[in-house]
């Protein structure tokens, strides 16, 4: 059964750093492209970054140079490491792969960027 959780979501800083863990569970994470998102208040669900199979990555512009996502296959999870935080960056972000013809989500895990 497909199972993801995101963890490490928190309240930062502006400039300050987190890392979101996204922990799997019944898929093979080495053969899946993975995907974080992240929804705002008030808008639409954006992809934020993604790994592919073979190690490609892919940023939005927004976040180029501040965010880096990588994977652990030994513990099957995937990390958002997000640097330099500004207001903007604030959502929920959520961990997600598609198999079989549908997407599967995590429950989403929280960032707040504020003074």
């Amino acid at each position: 059964q497909v199972r993801l959780v995101e963890s490490g979501g928190g309240l930062v800083q502006p400039g300050e750093s987190l890392r979101l863990s996204c922990a799997t569970s019944g898929i093979v994470l080495r053969i899946h492209t993975m995907n974080w998102y992240r929804q705002s208040p008030g808008k639409e669900r954006e992809l934020v970054a993604n790994v592919t199979s073979d190690g490609a990555m892919n940023f939005i512009d927004s976040v180029k140079g501040r965010f880096t996502i990588s994977r652990d296959h030994a513990r099957a999870r995937v990390y958002l490491q997000m640097n330099n935080l500004a207001p903007d960056d604030t959502a929920v972000y959520y961990c997600s792969v598609h198999w079989r013809g549908r997407a599967y989500w995590g429950q989403g895990t929280r960032v707040t960027v504020s003074s």
